[in-house]
C-alpha cells in the first residue's frame, strides 16, 4: 500500500520534470532556429566579406573589364544574388540599360562602379530641364551615396533607327542632363554621353580612313563638340561576329577570334593590325580626327559573341564564343592598346551577363551571354563566378535543424520514458 501511494508521487515528479526539461529544451531549439535565421539573412554580406579578402588569391581578370548587365527575361535571377556573382568574378564595371532601382540597391557598398542609361523614349522628356533634374532627383540621388554611379547613357544607337526627331533631340537632351547634374553638384562624378552603332562609319578599312556617314555629319559634329567640352568618352557598340557572319568567305576567322593569323597592314600608317576589334576602334578614332577632334577617347560599350544562332548566322557557337570572349579579356588583362594608341588601354564592356530570352530577333540576339541564368557557365574562359541559391540555402538550413532538433528531442525523451 506504502509503495502504491508513492508510486504515483515518483511518477508526478517525474512528469513534472520532463515537462520543465521540454520546455527548456524546446526554448534551446528556437535560440538555435533563431540564430539560424540571423545567419542566413547575413549570409549574402559575410560571402562578400569572404570573397573580398580572397580575391588575393585569385588570378584577376578585368583591368579595364566591364559587362553589360540586360534583363530582357523572365528567368534571371535575384539582383541580390547577382551582385554576389559580379563579385566572385572580380568585376568592377557594370553597364545597365535602365537605373533598375532594385540593381543599385543590390550593389550598394559593393565598389562596382555603374554605367546607368536613358532609353531612347526618355529622350523629348529630357530636353526639358524640369524633366531632366527631376529624372536625376529620382533615379541617381537616392542611391549615389551608396552606389557608385558614375555614368548615364542618353540614349542608345540612336543613329541607327531611321526617326529624325529622335536624333535632333539626343544632343539637347545629353546636354540638358549635363547642365542637371551640374546644378546638382553631381557633374564631377557622373559623365553623360551615349552609345553610337558601329554603322555610323560609312568607312572603317584601313582603319586610318574611317569616316562617318555623310548624313549623320550634322548631328555627329555638334556632339563631338559636346564630348570634348565636358571630358566624356565616345562610346561605340562593335560586333565582329556581325562583319564575319555576313562575309565568312571573305574574313579570316582566326582574325576575328584573336587568333594567331597573319592579320593585315595599314597601307597609310603601315600599322599591323591581328584582329579586327582593334582595326574597328581605330577606324572609330579616326573618323573622330576627321571631324577635328583627337581629344576624345573611344569605349567600346558592347562587343560580344553569340554561342548560338539561327542556321544563316554563320559562326555562332560555342566555341567561337569562348575564344572570342576568353581571348579579349586576355587582352583586357595585358592593358593592351591599340595600333594607333598603344599606350591608351582598350577600355570595353563585354556584352552580356547572362543569356537573354525575351529578346527580340534572330536567335543569336537571345545568347550573347556568359552565364545561363542559373549561374552556369556558357562556355568555360576560366571565370570562376558563384551564383548564391539563397531563399533555398536558408530554407534548407532551417529545416535540417528542424529535423535535428527532433531527433535529438526524441531520443532524449525515449532514454528518459526507459528509466522509468
Amino acid at each position: 500500500m506504502k509503495s502504491c501511494i508513492r508510486w504515483p508521487t515518483v511518477a508526478l515528479s517525474q512528469f513534472v520534470c520532463l515537462k520543465l526539461w521540454c520546455s527548456e529544451l524546446g526554448s534551446l531549439a528556437m535560440m538555435m532556429i533563431r540564430s539560424v535565421i540571423r545567419s542566413c539573412s547575413f549570409f549574402v554580406s559575410m560571402l562578400l566579406f569572404v570573397l573580398s579578402i580572397s580575391d588575393l588569391l585569385v588570378k584577376i581578370h578585368g583591368h579595364g573589364f566591364g559587362i553589360n548587365y540586360g534583363q530582357i527575361a523572365n528567368n534571371l535571377p535575384l539582383p541580390s544574388q547577382v551582385a554576389v556573382l559580379i563579385k566572385s568574378l572580380n568585376v568592377s564595371r557594370i553597364k545597365l540599360y535602365d537605373a533598375d532601382p532594385n540593381v543599385l540597391v543590390a550593389f550598394s557598398e559593393s565598389n562596382v562602379e555603374f554605367v546607368i542609361g536613358l532609353g531612347n523614349e526618355y529622350l523629348e522628356n529630357m530636353t526639358n530641364p524640369s524633366k531632366a533634374q527631376t529624372w536625376i532627383q529620382q533615379h541617381v540621388q537616392p542611391y549615389f551615396s551608396q552606389t557608385k554611379i558614375t555614368c548615364i547613357t542618353v540614349g542608345n544607337e540612336v543613329f541607327n533607327s531611321n526617326d529624325t526627331q529622335l536624333m535632333l533631340n539626343l544632343l539637347p537632351a545629353m546636354q540638358t542632363v549635363h547642365d542637371a547634374l551640374v546644378n546638382l553638384g553631381l557633374d564631377q562624378q557622373v559623365t553623360v554621353t551615349t552609345a553610337h552603332s558601329f554603322n555610323t562609319l560609312s568607312n572603317s578599312y584601313p582603319p586610318s580612313t574611317g569616316a562617318f556617314r555623310e548624313d549623320l555629319v550634322q548631328y555627329i559634329k555638334p556632339l563631338l563638340d559636346f564630348h570634348a567640352q565636358i571630358n566624356s568618352p565616345f562610346l561605340i557598340n562593335a560586333y565582329p561576329f556581325f562583319t564575319y557572319k555576313d562575309n565568312p568567305n571573305m574574313i579570316p576567322l582566326n582574325y576575328v577570334l584573336f587568333q594567331p593569323n597573319q592579320g593585315t597592314v595599314d597601307p597609310n600608317t603601315n600599322l599591323h593590325y591581328d584582329n579586327m576589334l582593334y582595326a574597328q576602334i581605330d577606324a572609330v578614332y579616326a573618323a573622330i580626327k576627321q571631324m577635328g577632334h583627337d581629344d576624345i577617347q573611344v569605349r567600346i560599350s558592347e562587343t560580344g559573341w553569340p554561342s548560338n544562332g539561327d542556321p544563316e548566322e554563320i559562326g555562332a557557337t560555342p566555341q567561337n564564343a569562348a575564344l572570342y570572349n576568353g581571348n579579349l579579356l586576355k587582352r583586357i588583362e595585358q592593358k593592351q592598346g591599340t595600333p594607333a594608341k598603344p599606350l591608351v588601354p582598350i577600355d570595353i564592356y563585354v556584352f552580356a551577363l547572362f543569356n537573354e530570352d525575351l529578346k527580340p530577333g534572330p536567335a543569336s540576339e537571345r545568347n550573347y551571354g556568359l552565364y545561363y541564368p542559373n549561374g552556369n557557365p556558357v562556355y568555360n574562359i576560366e571565370l570562376k563566378g558563384y551564383l548564391p541559391q539563397m531563399p533555398m540555402a536558408a530554407k534548407s538550413n532551417i529545416l535540417s535543424v528542424n529535423f535535428f532538433v527532433c531527433i535529438v528531442t526524441s531520443f532524449i525523451f525515449a532514454l528518459e520514458l526507459s528509466r522509468w
